[in-house]
């Protein structure tokens, strides 16, 4: 039975990927003209549009787990200020000791939500996996307890007008967080997000046409994590795109 669910959430998957990949970016400037790179490891890394990138760029990665090649590249790369959010303890001591004395990365161990307030964060299953739920994606028992914060709350507390990049990695937590972005009328110039277990279509195909509706192109697709880019941005090949449904 468990060898057949598995094979069919595959399929399912690869169906879903399939819906999904027409709706990159088209009508417009070749993907070229964008720079679309993956920055980071193979399992940490994301597709952006490196050619709009620079120095000036304030990004925000919600989920930082074990890997932040992604979040040292874009500082390695384009010096970027970066700013990372979890709470999980393998996560802090990962990146107490990986980005020590990276005066562009600051740590802020609490995780991402649409309110302030305390959540428990629920384990995965494989005890070998570092990155926790606070929406209790695979239905486990034993969990920890930590702060959780909105992003408009934690721009105030860290000093930044705005966000020019947003990547959520979340665990389930990222519809709720995006909603939330979205209705407090902040619009980073890229988001890069993970959609979490998929098969459960409706919550999926909602956020991405929430994302659209609020003037987004989906621009890059990476197994399930997907690559945002706002349509007004002067010089995008996303400008000028024809709006999402």
């Amino acid at each position: 039975m468990r060898k057949r669910l598995r094979a069919w959430r595959r399929a399912f998957d690869r169906r879903t990927v399939n819906l999904v990949r027409p709706l990159v970016l088209r009508h417009a400037a070749p993907p070229d003209a964008l720079g679309l790179t993956k920055i980071g490891s193979g399992y940490g890394g994301w597709i952006v549009p490196t050619a709009l990138i620079d120095d000036s760029w304030t990004c925000f990665c919600g989920g930082v787990g074990e890997d932040i090649t992604f979040d040292l590249g874009l500082i390695e790369r384009f010096g970027c200020r970066v700013f990372a959010f979890d709470p999980t303890p393998r996560a802090i001591t990962h990146v107490a000791a990986v980005a020590a004395g990276e005066p562009r990365f600051r740590f802020v161990p609490v995780g991402l939500w649409s309110e302030d307030t305390t959540l428990r964060f629920f384990a995965p299953r494989n005890p070998s996996h570092v990155s926790h739920s606070v929406v209790n994606l695979q239905r486990t028992r034993d969990y920890f307890e930590a702060p959780v914060r909105t992003l408009p709350g934690l721009m105030r507390e860290l000093g930044t007008g705005r966000i020019d990049l947003l990547k959520l990695d979340i665990e389930g937590a990222e519809h709720e967080v995006i909603r939330t972005v979205l209705e407090a009328g902040l619009r980073p110039t890229v988001v890069c997000m993970e959609i979490d277990q998929p098969v459960r279509p409706l919550p999926f195909w909602r956020t991405v046409r929430r994302v659209r509706r609020a003037g987004y192109e989906l621009v890059a697709v990476d197994g399930w994590n997907l690559t945002f880019l706002r349509r007004d941005v002067p010089g995008s090949a996303a400008n000028g795109a024809h709006p999402g449904d």
